[in-house]
Parts: structure tokens; C-alpha cells; sequence
């Protein structure tokens, strides 16, 4: 009796297939994480830093301060112009 005829691809064989076994494993299980967080809707960007909320009224113009100072910081505006509209913005809270 002869096995495989002769025609059988030997060891190199046996490590192809296996090398595509574990290939095709992980594109099945990286697909099923996709899906996941596409169905979870974890892959939306959410926006950095505390959101408003009807508890906290001040919030806003907490916010506006913060992004005026982040503006001073980096030089977008000169002291002289930081002061006047952090004094408008705490006038109309």
C-alpha cells in the first residue's frame, strides 16, 4: 500500500499548513473585534475633557477660561489681551 503516491508535499508541507492555519485564526478573531467595537460603538473618537452638564451651570465659562489661558500660554495673545477678555467672560457669568 502506498500513502499519498508519492505526491504528498513532505514536511514543508505540514508548516505551510499550519503557518495559514494560524493566519487564517487570527483574521477570524481580529474580524470578530472589529465587530465588536463597531457594534459596541468603541471606535467613535469621544471628546477629551469633562462634559457639561446641567449640575454644574459655571461650566461653561470654566471652559472658556481654560481655553483662553491655553491660548495665552502658547503666545497666540499678549497679557495685555488675556486680562481684558478673561474680565469680560467672568462679568457675564
Amino acid at each position: 500500500m502506498m500513502w499519498y503516491g508519492g505526491w504528498g508535499w513532505g514536511w514543508g508541507g505540514w508548516f505551510v499548513m499550519a503557518v495559514m492555519m494560524v493566519l487564517v485564526w487570527a483574521l477570524i478573531i481580529a474580524g470578530i473585534v472589529a465587530l465588536v467595537r463597531y457594534v459596541t460603538g468603541s471606535h467613535r473618537s469621544h471628546p477629551s475633557g469633562p462634559s457639561p452638564s446641567s449640575a454644574d451651570p459655571g461650566w461653561g465659562s470654566r471652559r472658556a477660561e481654560d481655553l483662553l489661558a491655553e491660548r495665552f500660554a502658547r503666545g497666540e495673545i499678549d497679557e495685555g489681551e488675556y486680562k481684558r477678555r478673561l474680565t469680560l467672560l467672568r462679568e457675564h457669568r
